[in-house]
């Protein structure tokens, strides 16, 4: 079973744009493995709690990048 696990940091993304992440997945696994593969494919988005994340040692948060959350959550 083709399997992917997208971390992302929480509420950086709507619910359509997880979609889109799960749909891409999922075609880029069948054009891989072929038709077999879309059935079988699961793609896992989790979203990780601000600060609970890094790179290079450095525990970062979206103030210290700059980022703001997704302003259009109505896609739920």
């Amino acid at each position: 079973m083709p399997f992917a696990n997208f971390k992302v940091p929480e509420k950086t993304l709507t619910p359509k744009q997880k979609e889109e992440i799960v749909t891409r997945t999922t075609e880029l696994y069948v054009e891989i493995y072929g038709e077999r593969a879309r059935n079988n494919t699961m793609v896992l988005v989790e979203e990780v709690a601000d600060g609970g994340w890094g790179i290079s040692g450095n525990v970062l948060t979206l103030a210290m990048l700059g980022k703001a959350a997704p302003t259009d959550t109505s896609d739920a």
